[in-house]
């Protein structure tokens, strides 16, 4: 299994915090304008899935500036129109009119998801912007690192993209080195076949690689 990283792809979306993403949405108001440097030190999401399978999708932002970057904020979709349009951050939306559920999602995300990577209690982050979440302030030269938990269920080639900012309302801007807003994405193949896997003597499902020797 391996990991595509291509950054600098960008996705243009409002965003907004709720109580439990470590923000106030009262305080979109008062953001302090500027822009605030920041660089994407993980980035993890596997190209090669099955349906039903479980995955992670892990990512990692540090202040490199010298002031405290308000809101880190992610927005997630997948690549293209229908994507960019979805109600959902991992879903499609289907052009076809009057569908009573239009949104059709590529992987659900698990309930408590995302949180912050080695935490046990329940997460969230989630805005009333769709598929934009909120990370909370992020101190100069500190990093935070997030984990979103999806399952794959519908096959095919799918491009996530995810994009990094500063703030809630747009006063505040995260910019990299480079002096672009930082952001990526992860192009992924969902295969029809459900994973091989196998169930270990401590009662942990592993999935086993095609021709390992394990007799299938």
């Amino acid at each position: 299994m391996r990991f595509t990283v291509v950054s600098g792809l960008a996705v243009a979306l409002a965003v907004a915090v709720s109580a439990c993403g470590g923000g106030d949405e009262s305080s979109d108001a008062n953001e302090p304008a500027g822009t605030y440097r920041t660089e994407i030190v993980t980035a993890e999401f596997p190209t090669a899935q099955s349906l039903g399978e479980t995955s992670l999708m892990r990512l990692g932002v540090r202040n490199t500036g010298e002031e405290a970057i308000p809101t880190v904020t992610v927005t997630v979709s997948i690549a293209g129109r229908a994507g960019d349009t979805s109600a959902l951050p991992f879903g499609l939306r289907d052009p076809q009119p009057d569908l009573a559920q239009p949104d059709r999602p590529i992987w659900v995300l698990a309930a408590g998801y995302p949180k912050r990577s080695g935490e046990t209690t329940q997460g969230g982050a989630e805005t009333s912007s769709p598929g934009t979440f909120s990370l909370g302030r992020l101190e100069p030269g500190e990093t935070t690192e997030w984990v979103w938990k999806v399952s794959a269920v519908e096959a095919g080639r799918y491009t996530v993209l995810y994009e990094i900012d500063a703030g809630l309302s747009g006063a505040a801007r995260a910019e990299t080195a480079a002096g672009v807003q930082p952001g990526g994405s992860f192009a992924v193949r969902i295969a029809k076949a459900p994973p091989n896997t196998i169930v270990t003597d401590s009662g942990e499902v592993v999935t086993i690689p095609q021709g390992d020797g394990q007799g299938n």
